[in-house]
């Protein structure tokens, strides 16, 4: 595509519809059926198989010694204290609480950018944040009085610190993971992901009750797998490389939408003014952020009026 930055916007866009269908069918299967560490390392094997498979098929990159071990660095916040405890949270928690935690990641990492990168908080981002935020917020509290208050306070904030895990990775490994392709960087994060991990994850998949794996458990796995993991963590380098951080986690806003969409195709909920309010204010969002000046365009008006 000539453009990467309309490239980087729809390879967030579908990683995150990715995302937004995985995380009810992630949930069905914790802590009943999976417990969420197994999940977590069938995700983070499993993706480190389909990552180094597909790099036989793209132009082998040299990979410095130094590069190798600054990429284990961002896989451990990226990938291990990203996704473990993302899903373990999530079996305490009920999704919606889930949801509204992880509407937290944009304004977490507008807060990282400013303090790592010294990007602006300008007052069009904050607006920006605060509108998809809402958009965000009327999906998550409007399904709120349906799920019984399942939510548990030590599930979210475990999700909380996932989320400031990802807000790191996205701010502080930005210029790493645009120095290489995106299969590239992530066979080398999934297969840290998958050492770092493997201690915390062994006893659980030692205790996998093979007798509840029906078909439709491992049709489950295999979307977590597949989808949810290779395709949606695929995707995500792209944008990196163009977008900005608080752009980028501006998209974290579309979960609960497709979350919500994917509800009412299956005939347990209804598309209403509500959930299409909840979809305009999450774009607009998304909009009036890439709108906002970078560092680097305020440093130009600022020496062009030096002139």
């Amino acid at each position: 595509m000539k453009n990467p930055k309309l490239a980087g916007h729809l390879a967030l866009l579908f990683a995150n519809i990715i995302f937004g269908i995985n995380n009810p069918l992630a949930r069905m299967l914790m802590p009943e059926i999976l417990d969420p560490l197994a999940l977590t390392f069938f995700r983070f094997s499993g993706g480190m198989v389909l990552f180094w498979l597909a790099s036989l098929f793209v132009k082998n990159e040299k990979v410095s010694t130094k590069d190798i071990f600054l990429l284990g660095a961002a896989s451990f916040f990226g990938l291990t204290m990203n996704q473990i405890p993302f899903f373990y949270g999530l079996s305490l928690t009920s999704p919606i609480d889930a949801s509204i935690v992880v509407t937290m990641l944009p304004i977490a990492t507008m807060i990282l950018a400013a303090l790592f990168l010294k990007e602006p908080v300008t007052q069009m981002k904050i607006i920006g944040v605060l509108v998809g935020a809402s958009g965000a917020l009327l999906i998550v509290l409007n399904s709120a009085p349906e799920q019984g208050g399942n939510g548990n306070m030590m599930g979210n904030l475990i999700v909380f610190l996932g989320v400031i895990s990802f807000g790191i990775y996205l701010t502080v490994f930005k210029n790493l993971i645009s120095r290489y392709h995106p299969v590239t960087v992530m066979k080398w994060m999934f297969l840290w992901a998958t050492l770092t991990g493997l201690p915390f994850c062994y006893t659980a998949l030692t205790e996998i009750n093979v007798s509840l794996l029906t078909t439709d458990v491992w049709l489950s796995v295999a979307y977590v797998i597949v989808m949810a993991t290779f395709m949606g963590y695929l995707l995500i380098p792209i944008g990196q490389k163009t977008l900005r951080p608080t752009t980028l986690s501006m998209y974290n806003y579309v979960q609960p939408v497709v979350a919500s969409l994917v509800a009412v195709l299956a005939g347990i909920d209804q598309f209403g003014f509500q959930q299409a309010l909840a979809g305009l204010l999450v774009f607009s969002g998304v909009y009036i952020v890439t709108q906002s000046k970078s560092k680097a365009q305020l440093d130009a008006m600022r020496s062009r009026r030096g002139r």
